[in-house]
């Protein structure tokens, strides 16, 4: 179902941006897969493969023998042709029978989603091409693959839906597990038992997933959990993702470890939350289809500036879907890693993550990530946000 949907929307992206064709071209896709390919075909491919759409409508798939049921059974193409040779033949009569000015293929610069085409593999079609002269009609495919992930469908966002509240359930079944003298790699397993339970799939890998943080001296994102133990008075936060349906979700929360019971939480602590809370908030109201990334980042920066904080050192959120990471345009400031994703306009249908964070001395590391998905007018929250400090009693 989900195929069929993104190839109708394909087909509608060429006449949107008046471009004639556009070609996935792979081999043994399991070794060496586009990130593309599973919005095309439900399935992997070993021949050389071409799946095409045309801005008039057609849909042509060219493949393996052996894969020619598979991609019929997705009921997504109008012609299904296979070989046994070789695939120069049946691709070229194609493309002279339609004869395309225009060729995009997945290549991009700046954007890794769009970045399929193997070197080899552009080699190899170029030169397939150039015996019927059509070698200089190739373009990059970036604008119609940047589309089609990130408009999501109503599927898609079902999908992404179902991810998050099983992350958030996990989330709350984690509360209790959480004491003084527990290791974060002790809750990271704790989690992951959770996960197997409900028969669900981690939104990235099993050796950060979760990402568990306490206290002050830690490596604050993007690593394992250690045999640090949880104390008293420090702040515990965590970044965890499940997938649906090949979906994912990515959410972090923030819990405060009480110095003893009853206590209430340091004002050093709340102002922190308050401060993410604020710029998490701000910066969803800041968005709407057309604004470019960079202004949404620069939000949040402002009001953790303008509290006495530093600015965090990455981007203020990243689109998700089938990847935890996944899409081209960014809410992130203008810095040379990020090339042109912050400068990508926003558009109905995208999904982000908001995930400002900032530094309470001695304490730990304050942050909150959301998901919300722009709307036509603003954004909305897909997750039910934190609006409180989670306290975890002794």
């Amino acid at each position: 179902m989900l195929v069929k949907e993104k190839v109708k929307q394909a087909k509608d992206l060429l006449k949107e941006f008046n471009i004639d064709c556009w070609i996935t071209f792979v081999r043994e896709s399991q070794i060496n897969g586009d990130p593309t390919l599973a919005y095309l075909v439900t399935a992997d491919v070993t021949w050389h493969s071409a799946f095409i759409i045309t801005r008039k409508g057609d849909t042509c798939a060219i493949v393996g023998k052996y894969d020619q049921k598979t991609v019929e059974d997705s009921g997504a193409y109008d012609d299904v042709f296979s070989f046994v040779e070789g695939i120069k033949s049946p691709l070229l009569d194609y493309l002279k029978k339609i004869k395309p000015e225009q060729i995009a293929i997945n290549y991009s610069e700046d954007s890794e989603i769009c970045d399929g085409l193997t070197h080899g593999m552009y080699l190899t079609l170029y030169r397939f091409l150039k015996e019927i002269g059509y070698e200089n009609r190739l373009i990059s495919a970036e604008r119609i693959i940047s589309a089609l992930r990130e408009r999501k469908s109503d599927t898609e966002i079902k999908y992404m839906k179902e991810a998050i509240e099983s992350t958030l359930q996990i989330f709350d079944e984690v509360i209790p597990a959480i004491k003084v003298g527990k290791t974060e790699k002790e809750i990271a397993a704790f989690m992951k038992s959770k996960v197997r339970e409900k028969g669900l799939e981690l939104a990235w890998e099993e050796t950060v997933c979760p990402a568990v943080f306490t206290g002050p001296a830690t490596a604050a994102a993007h690593y394992m959990p250690t045999d640090r133990k949880i104390e008293a008075g420090h702040v515990l936060n965590m970044d965890f993702g499940v997938k649906s349906h090949d979906y994912c979700s990515d959410l972090q929360r923030t819990f405060y470890i009480a110095e003893q019971k009853g206590a209430g939480v340091p004002e050093e602590v709340q102002k922190g939350f308050r401060v993410i809370r604020e710029a998490v908030e701000k910066s969803r109201q800041g968005m709407k289809p057309g604004r470019e990334g960079h202004e949404i980042d620069k939000i949040a920066r402002d009001i953790l500036v303008s509290h006495g904080y530093e600015e965090f050192p990455h981007a203020l959120g990243h689109q998700v879907g089938r990847y935890s990471h996944d899409g081209t345009a960014l809410l992130g400031p203008a810095w040379e890693k990020y090339a042109r994703k912050p400068f990508q306009k926003l558009e109905k249908g995208m999904v982000f993550t908001i995930e400002p964070r900032l530094t309470v001395a001695e304490r730990g590391v304050v942050t909150i990530e959301e998901m919300v998905v722009v709307t036509e007018n603003g954004a909305e929250y897909l997750s039910k946000p934190q609006e409180k400090l989670i306290i975890i009693q002794p």
